[in-house]
């Protein structure tokens, strides 16, 4: 299922990638980061996201943030937002292992099981909901800038795979309106080409004990709220 069956759908990004490498030819920080919230929103429009957020953490500096502080702003949002499915990155930090990628994975990962408990953040002053299932995304290959030893670095395993066929172009399209991060791109293009069209993510959380292998679809078990 997607927006396209009215499933609503909800990014939440935490920094705006001031200390990218890439940079689009722009110099100054806070001008690079206005210029990747754009590119970001033009991303979601184009994929149909409904609603989508970028908060103001450091670029970058995610591993040296307050982590009961980084769970509790996920925690907040999945109260207030009530997803019944989270999508986040593998604790490895996705194809390019990205310490903030990893900060990501375990800080929505933790708040995925504390947002339905009262006993977590409840100066937030918000009723507790607990989602129903967590996935995170197995990486289909690890380039890391000026590190080819890093290729072989151990990855997320997965349960789930995704025929996007149908999608591969308008996917495409997404990423080329991050014009800021063309480089990135073109420096991979050649491994991204063939991988547009399946998308694998692992199933970390979900109701009772189930079989990964009986898992087919984000929806499958899935109960209205």
């Amino acid at each position: 299922m997607s927006h396209r069956d009215g499933v609503e759908t909800n990014l939440l990004c935490l920094t705006d990638g001031q200390a990218a490498h890439y940079r689009g030819g722009v110099e100054d920080d806070a001008a690079l980061g206005r210029r990747r919230r754009a590119e970001l929103a033009a991303a979601c429009e184009l994929l149909g996201v409904t609603r989508h957020e970028v908060l103001h953490y450091p670029d970058g500096e995610l591993p040296r943030q307050d982590f009961y502080a980084l769970a509790g702003e996920m925690a907040a949002r999945i109260r207030r937002i009530r997803p019944q499915v989270i999508l986040t990155f593998g604790g490895d930090g996705s194809v390019n292992l990205h310490r903030d990628h990893t900060m990501v994975s375990a800080a929505a990962t933790a708040a995925f099981h504390w947002a339905g408990r009262p006993e977590f953040f409840p100066e937030q002053g918000l009723e507790p909901y607990a989602p129903q299932k967590l996935y995170h995304s197995s990486a289909p290959f690890v380039t890391v800038r000026d590190r080819p030893e890093l290729s072989g670095s151990p990855t997320v395993p997965y349960s789930l795979s995704l025929d996007l066929r149908a999608l591969a172009e308008r996917k495409m399209q997404a990423f080329a309106l991050h014009s800021s991060q063309a480089g990135v791109l073109k420096r991979v293009k050649d491994i991204v080409g063939p991988l547009m069209t399946t998308e694998r993510y692992l199933l970390a959380a979900a109701p009772g004990r189930i079989d990964v292998r009986n898992d087919a679809r984000f929806f499958d078990g899935v109960v209205a709220d």
